[in-house]
């Protein structure tokens, strides 16, 4: 099989599973008692998220595990805006942010905040005259992904933020889990003052991930019970899961600049190929994350071809995961202006640092044989 479908979810890395196994075997108990076997266990969560704070050059403090992506994300709008919101209401969202952010943004105009949008260009990329229109003094607000998941566009943080800092207060929160451990994600250099990673998108396990705050940045809890994670995210912190976090996270990065290059190879040699044909367009833009190709066959529906490839053992997707089971056209397609001959039959390939020059070139032989059969050639 071929999985090219590594943007929804990655393999789990040997040594994550080790970990989480080997955690799960030798420190059980709970991280929140007081007996001595607890207090280990809580040793070895407090070394993790020191490990991720380390990476990240923020405060182990201001660590705090999630349950993943969507929720990390969740807490940051719904805790930062209530945080801070004695600086205003209006929230500034881009327009192909992740559903968790599209969505939770959603509710915060049910909760008294003005949202508003940030367009973007035809390659997807957020328009920065729009963000300076639309800044103001009560902008409490400002979140942007880092790599959109759908066409691995990378996104200009650094010039938001120098717009943000200029014209407002407005805290800046950046979806990072599409970007980190595939490009350099520098959370002190992008100056934004959250940052959400995923566990399962860099070979980790699901059901784990993060939600990371600049030193002395605040925020609101949005689950309440016995106080874990600072008092900021309660229930039984999961100590298997953010040792195998840290361990994915450290695993990321090493030669991270040599996984970038040849992750680079691979997308510039299916770009090639898919430009190759007349009736297919290549949605992702130049500047964009090496690990996402976005492309689309004219006047076809994207389930045909999935169906088609996954046939002969090759596993792509549509636009996201998170919406390929749903039969709306994508938010991200839609902002980015994409015509009614391509919308439809918009396939992602996503890649990871595992990938070989051998599935792609098999993938070719496949793609192209398919691509007969389909069109009858």
């Amino acid at each position: 099989m071929i999985y090219f479908d590594n943007s929804a979810t990655t393999k789990v890395h040997p040594e994550v599973l080790n970990t989480f196994v080997t955690v799960n075997e030798k420190f059980w108990a709970n991280p929140a008692s007081i007996h001595t076997f607890g207090h280990q266990t809580n040793e070895l969560l407090q070394s993790a998220r020191e490990q991720i704070a380390a990476i990240l050059k923020t405060s182990s403090e201001k660590v705090y595990f999630t349950s993943g992506g969507t929720e990390s994300n969740n807490l940051a709008i719904f805790g930062l805006a209530q945080k801070y919101k004695q600086r205003g209401k209006h929230v500034l969202i881009s327009e192909i942010e992740h559903p968790s952010i599209i969505e939770a943004a959603k509710k915060m105009n049910e909760l008294g905040f003005e949202v508003e949008w940030i367009p973007v260009d035809s390659e997807g990329i957020i328009l920065l005259e729009s963000v300076k229109k639309s800044i103001r003094n009560d902008t409490v607000l400002v979140s942007v992904m880092h790599v959109n998941n759908e066409t691995g566009a990378i996104q200009p943080i650094e010039e938001l933020s120098n717009i943000v800092r200029k014209k407002s207060r407005a805290l800046i929160h950046m979806d990072a889990v599409q970007s980190f451990g595939k490009i350099p994600v520098n959370f002190m250099d992008l100056d934004v003052d959250s940052i959400t990673i995923s566990s399962h998108k860099i070979h980790g396990l699901k059901g784990s991930g993060l939600l990371a705050l600049k030193k002395f940045i605040e925020i609101e809890p949005i689950l309440y019970g016995g106080g874990q994670e600072s008092g900021i995210r309660s229930g039984t912190t999961s100590v298997p899961l953010a040792v195998s976090t840290a361990k994915a996270m450290r695993l990321s990065m090493e030669n991270l600049g040599s996984k970038a290059v040849k992750l680079q190879s691979l997308s510039d040699d299916l770009i090639e190929f898919l430009q190759s044909f007349s009736f297919i367009k290549v949605i992702s833009p130049t500047k964009k994350a090496p690990h996402i190709i976005s492309f689309s066959v004219k006047k076809m529906k994207g389930e045909v071809l999935i169906n088609a490839l996954q046939q002969q053992d090759v596993i792509v997707s549509t636009s996201s995961a998170c919406s390929s089971r749903q039969t709306k056209t994508s938010h991200v397609l839609k902002a980015m202006h994409i015509s009614d001959d391509y919308i439809k039959g918009v396939l992602r390939i996503s890649l990871s640092t595992i990938s070989t020059q051998q599935e792609v070139d098999q993938f070719k032989i496949v793609f192209k044989h398919v691509m007969n059969v389909i069109k009858g050639d």
